[in-house]
């Protein structure tokens, strides 16, 4: 009976793609979304972030702005706009880049939350719980 409680309970986690490139910020994301219930699986790169996407189920998406390997957290919005829309509007971005042109023009026209870094862990979690939804 225990299984079965648990086996639901994991099937019911709101599972969030993280995609960033220092481990150390994506060990800390780890820690606070599972601490608050939420299943993480993480990508280092854009591009292995889109391939995660393109065969997964998740509930939203948590994406440095700035990721090695040509595919930035602009390329990972606009694919999930044109590939899995019902995500475009659950992806929050992280940054410690608010002042470039790009990411100002993206975060305008898109709607889409950023958090900065460095960011505590209730900016983080609020983001998550208005755009993702409680797990």
């Amino acid at each position: 009976m225990a299984a079965d409680v648990t086996a639901a309970a994991a099937e019911t986690r709101r599972r969030i793609l993280v995609i960033e490139d220092e481990p150390s910020v994506t060990a800390f994301l780890r820690a606070a979304l599972e601490r608050r219930g939420y299943e993480v699986l993480s990508s280092r790169t854009g591009a292995e972030g889109l391939k995660l996407l393109a065969g997964g189920d998740f509930q939203g998406v948590i994406s440095d702005f700035r990721t090695p390997g040509g595919v930035t957290g602009a390329d990972v919005h606009d694919w999930l706009t044109h590939n899995r829309p019902d995500l475009a509007k659950r992806i929050i971005f992280i940054t410690g880049d608010t002042a470039s042109a790009e990411t100002v023009a993206l975060l305008a026209h898109s709607g889409t939350p950023c958090v900065e870094k460095p960011f505590r862990v209730h900016q983080l979690m609020d983001a998550v719980e208005k755009t993702i939804g409680k797990p």
